[in-house]
């Protein structure tokens, strides 16, 4: 409970943070705050769901995170040297979002 209770309060500032200065943060600045926006709600729902059915009701989550996450790694090793600057590094920050949750699934 209080992991999701910290979860909240975390997203609250951070949507509050937004509103107030949008205007000054740089567009990078934004769009990587609403992507942790995004997995906090993710997270937030999961705990959620946790409370309500209990731990395995994420496990086919979790086996498809992990199975994307280690397709990704190994489409990388075979094809980041081909792959334009902007996908690569977009494609290496959503594993790393994988990792995150799959940490915090495990």
């Amino acid at each position: 409970m209080e992991q999701l209770e910290n979860l909240v309060e975390v997203h609250t500032r951070t949507e509050r943070h937004l509103e107030q200065h949008a205007d000054i943060a740089s567009e990078e600045q934004i769009r990587r705050a609403k992507e942790l926006q995004e997995i906090r709600e993710k997270e937030i729902e999961k705990l959620e769901d946790i409370i309500a059915y209990g731990e395995n009701a994420n496990n086919d989550e979790l086996e498809n995170l992990k199975k994307n996450y280690e397709y990704t790694e190994g489409y990388l090793r075979h094809n980041a040297d081909h792959m334009d600057p902007e996908t690569l590094k977009n494609t290496k920050e959503k594993q790393e979002h994988r990792r995150e949750q799959i940490d915090f699934l495990e």
